[in-house]
């Protein structure tokens, strides 16, 4: 027996009756825990990923905070000095005293002699404050235990070899865009959104993933570009915020009578209305409402950064130029 087909008209019917998507609102609970879970999840990773960059590149310049200065010396170095003099007066400066510091900093300048290593208490100094971390076992970081490692940190400070950009910029191109994949499929969903600016959003972060990793190589070429790192880790932060919030609130705050339009909970009541001033008043009341409601406010906030984002790359892209 041969399977029903329907006629033309019958499919097209069917096609227009169609939903394109199941709204976030719709989905079932379970799903709802599981996108929540993986979003929570994302947003203490990345919480995370940010103070571990405070603690690293941020201290590059001896003072809590991520400045342009972290990034040109984290990137393109410190011309002026040695690498161990670099990390003596930025990140690892709270892992030794000041004198140990004038000590290593002082054998460095006078040539980093390997018997003066020893004779001075330099490398004593290295075993007990530095071994600890920097040793055989310890992935990606130079073995002090050996006084040629230790030498090559006395030349001239050139920042993030090549080698290591190269490790390093494949593992955040494949990791961090499979992050943004999955919460771009989450927030598809959202129905509160503009399709223009949810395209936007969703189509932000791997813009700024490949402007942050770019710009890592032209800092390490020159610091002008340092800049550049700043704004695209800015405009990745502000994109993932605005699809996790979004969705989350489509989730399990979402109400027909807040989307935009009048809604249809309240168009429905306001229909049966006689008295035209209580009608003024209940559309005064619920325009004040929906504006304050925040996923109408992450739109708007979305609608007024857009612009602000397009002048700030304008500005960065003429003093490239120049």
């Amino acid at each position: 027996m041969q399977p029903y087909v329907p006629p033309p008209e019958e499919i097209d019917e069917i096609q227009v009756k169609a939903p394109k998507y199941i709204p976030l609102k719709d989905h079932d609970t379970p799903v709802k825990v599981l996108f929540t879970g993986y979003l929570c999840t994302v947003a203490v990773g990345y919480l995370f990923a940010i103070i571990q960059i405070l603690f690293t590149h941020g201290m590059a310049d001896g003072k809590f905070g991520l400045s342009v200065d972290d990034i040109v010396y984290s990137y393109y170095g410190n011309r002026s000095g040695t690498v161990l003099e670099t990390k003596l007066n930025g990140s690892m400066k709270d892992n030794a005293s000041d004198q140990e510091r004038f000590d290593i900093i002082q054998w460095v300048r006078d040539g980093a002699d390997k018997d003066d290593y020893i004779d001075n208490g330099i490398q004593k100094i290295v075993e007990n404050k530095c071994v600890m971390c920097h040793n055989k076992d310890a992935s990606g970081l130079p073995d002090l235990s050996k006084f040629d490692n230790v030498k090559a940190l006395s030349a001239e400070d050139t920042g993030a070899t090549f080698a290591s950009l190269t490790r390093i910029s494949h593992i955040h191109l494949f990791g961090i865009s499979f992050i943004f994949m999955f919460v771009g499929i989450i927030f598809s969903f959202a129905e509160t959104t503009q399709t223009r600016i949810k395209c936007i959003a969703i189509g932000m972060p791997y813009v700024f993933l490949i402007a942050d990793i770019l710009s890592w190589w032209l800092t390490k070429i020159h610091p002008m570009f340092a800049m550049l790192v700043i704004i695209a880790g800015m405009g990745m932060g502000a994109s993932f915020v605005y699809m996790w919030v979004v969705s989350l609130l489509e989730m399990w705050l979402y109400k027909p009578v807040f989307v935009s339009g009048l809604g249809i909970h309240y168009l429905q009541w306001r229909d049966n209305v006689k008295s035209e001033t209580v009608g003024k008043i209940a559309d005064y009341l619920f325009n004040l409402v929906r504006k304050f409601h925040p996923i109408y406010v992450m739109q708007k906030s979305w609608e007024i950064a857009l612009p602000l984002l397009k002048n700030l790359w304008d500005f960065l892209l003429s003093k490239i130029k120049k």
